[in-house]
């Protein structure tokens, strides 16, 4: 089992990464700010242009260091990785399957259930909570139609049926998002999912958790063999991470929209933490930034019982995990990929 990412977070849109020795250097406006050594370091996150030494690069691919470069609004820009690794025959098995429709949207359909189950399940933890405080009849309605969803996936006769189930889910589900934010109701006001760009603080804070997190994903996935770009519920496109993106969509609600939530309800984020570009498109301030990368990494550290291999694991890991256990399927050791569905 990998120990859990120790990421780097270079937050400042200017700075410019180089190596020196066994160390990586930040440098703003060729002063050096900032060096730690490689030592444990598994992967570096840049929210910049400015980019990093072909030294660097060279260092990072060789130690099998993901570096990762996303614009200051969280778009994801590029990735480099080292030398393809893994079971050469685990990844021709998941090209063949790929293109097996049958395969392909099986697998495709418990992932969306799975995806349905966890936004359900957030929904539920709501009401529960906060019955006694606030109006939780909409939730509560829409939780019970996305239940009802669950059922209807496994009926879908082709993967474009499916997608647009999961889509209309999607859609009810963030219908009812802005009921359970209970604090800062003015700076944090949410009606829709808006995505490029985002057009408020919560689509902000959405759309760059779900950017990390998809980095942690493809990540996992190039450890454990498998290609993250040949996908089974998201078509192939060139430079998208589909196989990721579908990993994805089982943990989001589990590990993102909490964590979005929580940040607001708990006042760890605020109105200052965000500014508007000229063309609408909301951004977030460098310290807004890092307030959010920060309690994303206490949230990784977190401690749960993984509800299908029954061990103690930190949240982080559980990218490791799904492609673990998505590896064991595709080689034929399980009868099917086991999803995360959260407590």
């Amino acid at each position: 089992m990998r120990k859990l990412l120790n990421t780097l977070y270079i937050t400042t849109p200017k700075s410019y990464l180089s190596l020196d020795g066994e160390n990586i250097v930040v440098h703003l406006e060729e002063e050096e700010k900032f060096r730690m050594p490689f030592v444990n370091l598994e992967a570096i996150v840049c929210f910049g242009y400015m980019g990093a030494s072909p030294a660097l690069m060279g260092k990072c691919a060789d130690e099998n260091i993901s570096l990762n470069f996303l614009s200051p609004n969280g778009e994801f820009l590029a990735r480099i990785t080292g030398k393809t690794r893994g079971n050469v025959m685990l990844r021709k098995k998941q090209y063949l399957t790929s293109e097996n429709d049958e395969f392909s949207l099986n697998l495709s359909k418990e992932i969306v259930a799975a995806k349905l189950f966890n936004s359900r399940k957030l929904l539920e933890r709501f009401i529960r909570e906060n019955k006694d405080n606030c109006d939780t009849n909409e939730i509560a309605g829409v939780s019970k139609q996305l239940k009802e969803n669950i059922e209807i996936v496994y009926k879908q006769p082709d993967k474009d049926a499916l997608r647009g189930l999961e889509g209309a889910s999607a859609k009810l589900y963030f219908s009812v998002f802005d009921q359970m934010i209970l604090k800062q109701r003015k700076e944090f006001s949410f009606s829709n999912r808006s995505k490029r760009p985002p057009l408020d603080n919560v689509n902000c804070m959405l759309s760059y958790l779900y950017t990390i997190l998809a980095l942690d994903i493809a990540s996992a996935l190039e450890t454990v063999g498998i290609d993250p770009y040949i996908g089974f519920l998201h078509e192939i496109r060139i430079g998208r991470a589909s196989l990721a993106l579908d990993l994805l969509e089982e943990l989001r609600a589990y590990l993102v929209d909490r964590c979005v939530l929580s940040m607001i309800n708990l006042n760890q984020v605020n109105g200052k933490d965000f500014f508007k570009k000229e063309g609408g498109g909301i951004l977030m301030t460098d310290e807004g930034r890092k307030k959010l990368l920060t309690c994303w990494q206490e949230r990784k550290r977190e401690i749960i019982k993984h509800t299908v291999i029954e061990e103690k694991i930190e949240i982080g890991l559980l990218p490791y995990v799904q492609a673990q256990l998505l590896a064991r399927y595709l080689r034929g050791d399980l009868e099917e990929y086991p999803v995360f569905l959260s407590r």
